[in-house]
C-alpha cells in the first residue's frame, strides 16, 4: 500500500505539466549540447551522412518533440516510437562505451563520467514516460527501420561516434550495437502490447 502510494505520487509529479516544461528545457539544453559535441566529427564527415552521426542528440530531439506534443495535448506517435527506441539504445550505448574506455585505459575524465550519468538518464526518462506513448505497430516498424539503417550507416559506412581508444574493437562494438537495437525495438513492441491489453480490459 505504501509503495503504491509512493508510485502514484511520483507519477503525479512526473506527469504534471510544470514538470514536463522543466523536462522539455533540460532536453533542449542536452540536445543543443549534444549537437555541439559532434561538430568536430561532422566537419570531417560527408554531408550525406550528417543526419546519422549525432545519434544521442537526435534521440533527445525526438523526445523533446514528444514532450511538446504532450504539452499541447497531442501524441506524435512516430516521434514517440523513435524516442523510446533511440533514447534507450543510445543512452545505454554511451554508458557501455564510456565504461569500456575506462576498462581499456584505466582512466575516465570527469566529462566521461558526466556522459555516463546523462546518457543513463536519457534511457531512464524514455522508459518512465512509457504510459504517455500512443504509437502502434506500424510506428514501431518505421522506427525499427530507421534504427537498423542507422546501424548500417555507422558500422558499414564507418560513421559511428568516434572513441579513439575503442576503434580496434569496432567489429565487436558493431555486433553489440545491432543486438542492442533489436532489444530496444522489442521493448517498444512490449510497451505497445501492454497498452493494447490494458485498453482492451478497460473497454
Amino acid at each position: 500500500m505504501f509503495l503504491s502510494s509512493i508510485k502514484n505520487m511520483a507519477w503525479l509529479i512526473l506527469s504534471h505539466k510544470s514538470f514536463l516544461w522543466i523536462l522539455l528545457f533540460v532536453n533542449i539544453f542536452g540536445t543543443v549540447y549534444g549537437y555541439d559535441w559532434y561538430m568536430w566529427q561532422l566537419e570531417m564527415t560527408d554531408s550525406i551522412f550528417w543526419i546519422f552521426v549525432p545519434d544521442s542528440p537526435t534521440a533527445s530531439l525526438f523526445f523533446l518533440l514528444a514532450i511538446i506534443g504532450w504539452l499541447i495535448g497531442k501524441n506524435f506517435k512516430l516521434i514517440e516510437a523513435l524516442a523510446l527506441i533511440t533514447l534507450v539504445k543510445y543512452g545505454l550505448w554511451a554508458v557501455v562505451m564510456n565504461l569500456l574506455t575506462f576498462m581499456e585505459t584505466g582512466y575516465l575524465d570527469p566529462v566521461g563520467w558526466m556522459l555516463i550519468g546523462s546518457h543513463f538518464a536519457m534511457a531512464v526518462q524514455a522508459v518512465l514516460y512509457s504510459p504517455f506513448y500512443k504509437f502502434d505497430f506500424r510506428h514501431i516498424v518505421i522506427a525499427a527501420i530507421w534504427t537498423l539503417h542507422n546501424d548500417v550507416i555507422d558500422y558499414v559506412f564507418g560513421q559511428m561516434p568516434i572513441y579513439y581508444d575503442l576503434m580496434k574493437h569496432m567489429n565487436e562494438i558493431g555486433y553489440f550495437t545491432f543486438w542492442l537495437s533489436i532489444a530496444c525495438i522489442l521493448l517498444a513492441y512490449a510497451v505497445w502490447k501492454i497498452r493494447v491489453k490494458r485498453e482492451a480490459v478497460i473497454a
